[in-house]
């Protein structure tokens, strides 16, 4: 974006245009007084075009969002504000709760932004109109992340709703973000904070800005701090406990199992304290099927269920020390069964976050055609999470097969396999981020050039807690003490780890067997991008409808990564972690690109201009080649106030540097977590797995009752280099505009349809979506997943998944964009309204030619529906505000049994929910003469909970709610903000 010091007429209007809505605007719907007779006309530049044109007359789609909105609204996070327009809303975004509840790429505590749900690498985003690098810890990043800039040092951001990648590059095949810094002469001191009603997440924020205009220059400087306080999940009843939520078909009452202990629905979160049975009896056995071995901690368990059938003339009967009961085989010992252990309330949902920010820009006229500027962006983002989880070994009975002294009591033909918990889990992540640009710019003749040097750095260390390797899998079936022994990688002392003791099994550790078992280790991740890229745009000459403007630039650009997990990562001594090692590589891109605005048409009878643009660009990339890419747009004014526009335009996408270099990393997984052919018969029998996947498994010659492995599977991950292929995509899009000229209202509404498919996409698949999407194809004998694992032939279990990085055969996006906007005086003040609404047709991916394709469309995470109304009043120096957030209603039924059961008995689960909206209401007070102003709000204000669904839905669950970023998870809660301005 140019930067100007000089105040110029269109300058005014387009201020005028964004401060006059209270909400949001439609730059490409503006329109601005024409200068008189002794100015000269002002040529901008917008988002979607390199050309500067003397109006906002554009063909591109595009919505602009005054940052100081976020006031009004109760946000105080750039990344908030973006998840919420409805062009990203209709899409399962990463935010920093679910970096701590998944793997994400980025790291724990990154977010990111994703247009149209087509990925994060997809949608570029622009600091005042250039590349801002990315930022997060370990070998995946490869994006922005919304943290390193506050929203106090915005003024607005424009959101190019269609792809650009033959201005902009590779990465805008889903759309473009362009974020737009603060000008001008002013001072400014604010506090933020946000405080929910329910103790946990709320947040402070405190920030300074000044900018001031001296002579031939200015400068802005903005410092802001913010923190961002824990939710744990033990702090939402909503989240806390994972109740079944199975409901009788035909009364519809609740039918899940009650706790006899609580009196309360049974919490089937992670299990905890067992010991799991492998059991090798055969027929007439006492233990029950899928039974795990229970301690009595309270004493009562036999006031409930049975413990074991004894038999003393049968040896291969399963005897064990007193206290222990078989549970997790029927209804009944279901609702006893230990699966909500102290730990999970602790855990992080949405983590500790500090951020301190300092940001500076500046710009200095050297004569009346030439000008410097300069931008400084400094962040530190420190991310503090808590955990759980659980562990385990394999033993022997202490009279079977080797058998194993330590086992005492446990005897019988059986394998043990017991599963402690422990809360020694979490990270403490600290991103440093710099950003540094110099740039001129200026005009010759009437030519306008600008040429700038882009160089971010992101450094982040990654503190993890560890579970050593050393100290677990080479003592797994062992036949008696490790004493005298040292571990084969640290080399310390082997300690006997006390797996049978029910206190070890409940989280009870010693300080002995921690030091033994546990530690921590520290990553680093750096990744470099530095930039220049320059572009001059001018008139070529007339035409009879007007002048053929045109921009002609280049970019270099170069990336690198060097991610060096810490030591025990590296030496492959994390237990039930990724073991990786470092991940490093860089790539060159160069381009040179080319745009033409041509007006074809001057007022004829329904043709009262049409403008054609037209835009080219050529890109290498050095980790793969080169590949040209077009767009073309039509705008056409048909009279005044009614125009119609479209574009279709290509891209291509090179693998990024994590998706080419990623290092082999090699995980463990246990077979119960990936294999969905276990126990598959009782799935059958309980409606708990789909029929398609029962049916493979028993093609694949599965038996019904598969205990599964007791060997984890080996799963590697890794770069695709070599082997990837550049993605390719098309976009189109086709709108209507109307500007209508209504005295005493404002009004305007356009409607845009959007169609974009994506060729080859590059993702990266984990062994469970390996062996998920194998076992559920409808061609499960051709499907080319099922080649991507194998099978041991004696025991059947999963012994290597192939994991990684691919082209998958393409995804689909489409849908309508509608907006309508309304404003007028009433005596009451100025009343504005603003309403938008994204309507998904399609959302669909294709995993391989000959795969069946996908289409989440309407499903959870990925709503048919999402809109945004916003309605101000303003009225001398107070304003009102309301805002409500719609997401449409989801369903997942498809995935679910048309009969499901519960341990035999018919039930119906919940895989759908309601459409719901999020109420917010504002009101702020101008004390103009003090320089302050106040605002006071409360969001989510009738407090909505997040949509419970049913275990076995095909949902993805925290506690019983659905875990999407379309849902509050805070709760209702009071904000405020105070600004002085000076």
């Amino acid at each position: 974006m140019p930067s100007d010091s000089k105040i110029k007429p269109l300058s005014i209007a387009i201020s005028c245009v964004l401060a006059g809505s209270l909400f949001q605007v439609h730059a490409q719907d503006a329109e601005a007084d024409a200068p008189t007779a002794d100015e000269k006309a002002e040529r901008i530049q917008i988002i979607g075009s390199r050309i500067r044109t003397d109006g906002l007359d554009q063909a591109a789609p595009i919505e602009v969002i005054n940052a100081s909105v976020a006031a009004s609204q109760g946000i105080s996070n750039l990344g908030e504000l973006l998840r919420n327009s409805t062009v990203a809303a209709g899409s399962n975004q990463i935010t920093a709760a679910a970096s701590t509840a998944f793997v994400t790429e980025g790291g724990v505590g990154s977010e990111s932004i994703s247009l149209r749900g087509l990925g994060a690498n997809r949608t570029l985003v622009l600091l005042n109109g250039r590349r801002a690098g990315p930022a997060g810890t370990r070998g995946q990043v490869a994006s922005f992340d919304p943290n390193i800039l506050p929203l106090s040092a915005i003024d607005r951001i424009e959101i190019l709703k269609d792809g650009a990648s033959s201005l902009y590059g590779s990465d805008a095949v889903a759309g473009v973000i362009n974020i737009i810094t603060k000008k001008g002469d002013e001072g400014t001191i604010n506090f933020n904070t946000s405080q929910p009603l329910e103790e946990g997440g709320e947040s402070y924020q405190l920030n300074g800005t000044y900018g001031k205009t001296f002579g031939r220059g200015s400068f802005r400087v903005v410092g802001d701090y913010k923190v961002q306080q824990e939710l744990a999940q033990g702090q939402r009843s909503f989240f806390n406990c994972a109740e079944r939520y199975l409901f009788d078909p035909t009364t519809n009452e609740r039918v899940d199992p009650v706790d006899p202990r609580t009196g309360s629905y049974h919490c089937n979160d992670l299990l905890w304290g067992h010991v799991w049975l492998y059991d090798y009896q055969g027929d007439g056995g006492n233990v029950p099927g899928g039974a795990k071995a229970q301690y009595d901690y309270d004493g009562n368990l036999g006031n409930f269920i049975p413990g074991f059938a004894t038999d003393p003339n049968n040896p291969d009967f399963m005897v064990t020390p007193p206290g222990w009961f078989p549970v997790a085989y029927d209804r009944l010992s279901d609702s006893v069964t230990n699966a909500d252990h102290p730990f999970q309330d602790l855990e992080t949902l949405i983590p500790k976050n500090e951020l301190m920010t300092v940001y500076a820009q500046g710009d200095y006229e050297l004569n009346d055609t030439t000008s410097l500027y300069g931008e400084v962006l400094l962040n530190r983002r420190q991310t503090t999470t808590n955990g759980y989880r659980q562990f385990w070994s394999y033993k022997y009975n202490e009279d079977f097969f080797a058998g194993d002294p330590l086992s005492a009591g446990w005897t019988g033909a059986q394998w043990l396999s017991p599963t402690p918990i422990t809360d020694h889990s979490g990270d403490k992540i600290t991103v440093d981020y710099r950003r540094f640009v110099a740039g001129i710019n200026g005009d010759i003749g009437n030519w306008y050039y600008d040429v700038a040097y882009q160089n971010s750095y992101s450094s982040g260390d990654y503190k993890s807690k560890l579970i050593y390797e050393d100290a677990i899998s080479p003592y797994n079936f062992s036949s008696g003490s490790c004493v005298g022994e040292t571990t084969p990688i640290r080399g310390v002392p082997c300690v006997d780890v006390p797996w049978l003791d029910p206190q070890f099994l409940a989280g009870n550790i010693s300080p002995e067997i921690r030091d033994f078992l546990f530690g921590e280790q520290t990553g680093n991740t750096v990744y470099k991008q530095q930039s220049v890229e320059g572009f001059i745009s001018g008139d070529l000459f007339e035409l009879p409808a007007g002048f053929i403007g045109t921009a002609v630039g280049f970019q270099f650009q170069k990336d690198s990564i060097n991610d060096v997990p810490g030591e025990e990562t590296l030496r492959e001594n994390t237990w039930g972690q990724t073991a990786a090692g470092i991940t490093a590589g860089s790539h060159i891109s160069r381009a040179v690109f080319t745009e033409f605005q041509v007006p074809l048409v001057r007022d004829l009878p329904g043709i009262q201009a049409l403008d054609l643009t037209i835009s080219g660009r050529y890109t290498d990339v050095s980790s793969y080649g080169g590949d040209n890419t077009y767009k073309a747009g039509i705008n056409w004014t048909i009279v005044d106030g009614v125009r119609v526009r479209a574009s279709r335009g290509t891209s291509f996408r090179s693998p990024a540097l994590f998706e080419l270099y990623l290092n082999n990393q090699t995980s463990f997984v246990g077979q119960r977590n990936i294999d969905p052919c276990i126990n598959w018969g009782q799935g059958v029998d309980n409606g708990t797995i789909d029929p398609r996947v029962a049916t493979n498994c028993a093609t694949d010659g599965i038996p019904r009752d598969f205990a599964g492995g007791a060997i984890s599977a080996t799963v590697t991950t890794g770069g695709g280099a070599g082997q990837l292929e550049a993605e390719t995509s098309i976009s189109e899009t086709l709108g209507f505009v109307w500007t209508p000229d209504f005295e005493n209202h404002d009004i305007s509404a356009s409607i845009d349809y959007f169609n974009i498919e994506i060729f080859g996409e590059v993702t990266n698949l984990t062994a469970g979506q390996i062996l998920g999407n194998c076992y559920i194809s409808d061609n499960f004998s051709t499907e080319p997943l099922c080649t991507q694992f194998d099978r041991d032939p004696v025991d059947l279990r999963i012994t290597n998944v192939r994991g990684g990085y691919l082209n998958i055969a393409n995804q689909v996006n489409r849908g309508v964009d509608i907006t309508l906007n309304y404003a007028t005086d009433t005596k009451f003040g100025r009343l504005s309204a603003t309403y938008q609404h994204t309507r998904q047709i399609e959302a669909a991916s294709q995993l391989f030619a000959d795969s069946d394709p996908i289409d989440r469309t309407g499903q959870f995470g990925s709503p048919e529906d999402v809109g945004n109304l916003f309605v101000g009043l303003e009225y001398q120096d107070w304003s009102v505000n309301w805002i409500a957030r719609y997401t449409g209603a989801v369903s997942n039924e498809q995935f679910v049994s048309s009969s499901p059961t519960y341990r035999g008995e018919a039930v119906k689960l919940v895989a759908a929910a309601d459409a719901v909206v999020y109420h917010t209401f504002s009101v702020t007070k101008d004390f103009a003469d003090a320089g302050l102003d106040v605002t006071l709000g409360v969001a989510n204000a009738f407090d909505k909970e997040p949509p419970k669904v049913s275990a076995g839905s095909s949902v993805t669950r925290l506690g019983t709610s659905a875990f999407y970023s379309q849902y509050d998870w805070l709760g209702r809660r009071v904000f405020l903000n105070m600004s002085y301005n000076f």
